[in-house]
């Protein structure tokens, strides 16, 4: 019997060998089509033990079935559930309309699985051995789900669209001949995109790809040592959640939950740089423990990323770099023990409205943390932390962080600049320490006065003069613009005119810096 001919009827084609025809029978049936041995050794699809003939059929019977199979029985409904199944041949259904439930677990592929444009309702591969899946704008309207199951020669789902859920969880995946080991740029996921504890040898490539709800990476570990990228993700949305987090070891019920306290936990973990640039998330990038073990040209970058949360909580990286420029967030929650040294850190435009450490956070760390971000002085990041912490009603910490701004920038100034620099930054502190203004002219009233009682000297002119006040005289002295009528009365000589000019001079140094420093506070009020 030719293939189409008989299945209006349910009749069996002809040449179908005795382990097809039951598979055929099962498909009109809706039933599962178990082939296994109840051997775990035997059963695994992953392992060395060949199936024979019993357990094998051809991928051209499979299709036909998908394609354009049998009714079912009465009062059933048509499904492909295969179990411990052999699968010959290249399964290709490129294009094609598959209208039955598909379900497949435990299977083994001798050739790649082809689906590109084809359309499902649902198509689940679990614990399967394919050599690539080729899936380039396929079309689901329900789920896809490839747990457990291994790639040797990748994965491709570029343009790809799930009506729900996409399962990746504790799949592996090889590189294919362009180093990548699942292609999914422009992917379009409804719902969650689930890929924890996943095993990617080579680039995951996330392109512009588009989650309707979360993304989880939990417990995965990326792994692309010699390429620029183990997960490239630039213009990345996710409507909620990314979790670079880790997970539960050993309990299915953990999967998309974070692991409790005593729970074994698989950290996530990234052999490679990791790429988010452009990125868009609706709630939070999670980096709770993450590990990103990266060479010196590698980086973990999240430029113009967009985000209401940044935990950054993960291990610092002992190598390559950290770039959050143009980044925008708006609650930083991190640990002064993640971020990278100096000179691997760069924040240029990274603007934040609030800080949440968790632990110890010291401000002389949080100054490092800017410093170490800004190899050459820049104004910004130390202006965006102080705003941050007078918003938080913080004011003597942003005063701490304004001065260590004009001492970081003293260092680019001339000699000059530099001198001049030194002097406001020991006298009043730029200003952000007024009170030493205070202290000093205390301090030089007192001396100044106990000088002056020495000198007596004769008055300017012989009529109408002051009575002679060795503290009004001082005081006079001290305080440019203020004239309180003794400076200019008295006839000093030698080097009672040069101690007068000292104290001349050095009053209007503290007037400049004060109000230098007055000004900056007008202007950030």
């Amino acid at each position: 019997m030719t293939e189409g001919a008989g299945i209006r009827t349910g009749d069996l084609p002809d040449d179908l060998t005795a382990t097809e025809a039951g598979m055929w029978q099962a498909f009109r049936n809706g039933s599962v089509y178990d082939l296994s041995s109840g051997d775990f050794a035997v059963d695994d699809p992953h392992g060395g033990h060949p199936w024979g003939p019993e357990r094998t059929v051809r991928a051209r019977i499979v299709c036909w079935l998908l394609l354009d199979g049998p009714p079912a029985l009465a009062g059933r409904v048509p499904a492909l559930k295969l179990v411990g199944v052999r699968v010959t041949g290249p399964l290709d259904l490129a294009g094609g309309q598959v209208t039955p439930y598909v379900e497949l677990r435990g299977c083994r592929f001798d050739e790649e699985i082809r689906l590109p444009e084809a359309r499902f309702t649902t198509l689940r591969l679990v614990d399967c051995a394919v050599p690539r899946l080729e899936a380039a704008r396929v079309h689901t309207e329900g789920d896809l789900h490839l747990p457990r199951c291994r790639f040797q020669n990748g994965v491709r789902l570029t343009d790809a669209h799930i009506g729900t859920d996409l399962l990746l969880n504790q799949a592996v995946a090889y590189r294919d001949r362009g180093g990548r080991s699942i292609a999914a740029d422009g992917l379009t996921v409804g719902q969650d995109l689930q890929a924890e504890m996943l095993e990617s040898h080579g680039e995951f490539s996330l392109r512009g790809a588009q989650i309707g709800v979360s993304l989880s990476l939990r417990g995965a570990r990326l792994a692309n040592p010699y390429a620029r990228f183990a997960l490239n993700a630039p213009q990345l949305t996710v409507e909620r959640t990314l979790y670079l987090t880790p997970a539960g070891v050993g309990n299915p019920l953990l999967s998309g939950t974070t692991p409790a306290r005593g729970t074994r936990i698989q950290r996530f973990e990234s052999r490679g740089g990791v790429r988010l640039d452009d990125g868009r998330f609706g709630d939070a990038v999670d980096l709770e423990r993450a590990r990103f073990a990266l060479t010196d040209d590698q980086e973990l970058s999240l430029r113009r990323v967009q985000t209401p949360e940044l935990r950054f909580l993960g291990d610092k990286p002992e190598r390559g770099k950290v770039v959050l420029s143009g980044a925008r967030v708006v609650n930083l929650v991190d640990r002064a023990s993640s971020w990278p040294d100096a000179g691997s850190l760069h924040m240029g435009g990274f603007t934040y409205e609030s800080l949440v450490p968790q632990g110890p956070f010291p401000l002389a760390q949080r100054l490092d943390w800017v410093a170490a971000a800004t190899a050459e002085y820049a104004p910004e990041p130390y202006e965006r932390l102080a705003a941050v912490l007078r918003a938080a009603g913080e004011d003597e910490d942003a005063r701490e962080v304004l001065l260590a701004k004009q001492r970081r920038r003293r260092e680019t100034l001339p000699l000059a600049g530099k001198c001049w620099g030194f002097l406001q930054d020991w006298t009043v502190a730029y200003g952000y320490r007024p009170g030493r203004a205070a202290v000093w002219m205390a301090v030089l009233w007192a001396a100044g006065t106990l000088a002056f009682t020495r000198a007596g000297p004769p008055p300017v002119s012989s009529g109408g003069h002051p009575v002679w006040s060795p503290a009004l005289f001082t005081l006079d002295l001290l305080l440019p613009v203020i004239d309180l009528g003794q400076a200019g009365q008295w006839q000093l000589r030698g080097g009672w005119q040069w101690l007068a000019a000292a104290l001349i001079l050095i009053g209007w140094v503290l007037a400049t810096t004060v109000a230098a420093g007055a000004t900056r506070l007008l202007r950030r009020s």
